[in-house]
């Protein structure tokens, strides 16, 4: 499945995976939020509760999208992070992988904190 990211003028398209997180937020969606930014990465609380995979990870990659069961929260990764060792991206604890962005995720650099974020299906 195919869906939107809008944050004021930046519109970006992501995948969402086939696993069972990802099916559950796509069950949800349209969903928004007001932004958090930690490092180079953007979060936000959402009306979903889900436990941690058992493939969840902390290192993610560049334009990955991923769900922090710690926070309730969505997380979008678009470069390192205060806790990151290199260049990749570390979420604070592990997190679930759902997606990818399909284009360039550094346009959100320019997001403030407060800033809302919306997430839609694409198409049917």
């Amino acid at each position: 499945m195919k869906i939107s990211i809008k944050a004021d003028d930046i519109k970006l398209t992501a995948k969402l995976n086939d696993n069972s997180t990802a099916k559950a937020i796509a069950d949800s969606l349209p969903i928004s939020g007001n932004a958090n930014v930690w490092g180079d990465e953007i979060y936000f609380e959402i009306p979903v509760t889900l436990p941690l995979a058992d493939n969840a990870v902390e290192e993610v990659e560049v334009g990955d999208l991923a769900y922090w069961p710690t926070g309730k929260a969505l997380c979008i990764f678009f470069g390192p992070t205060p806790v990151s060792t290199g260049e990749k991206p570390r979420a604070y604890s592990p997190v679930n992988v759902i997606g990818k962005i399909l284009e360039n995720a550094t346009s959100l650099k320019r997001i403030a904190i407060g800033t809302t974020v919306r997430l839609a299906p694409i198409g049917g």
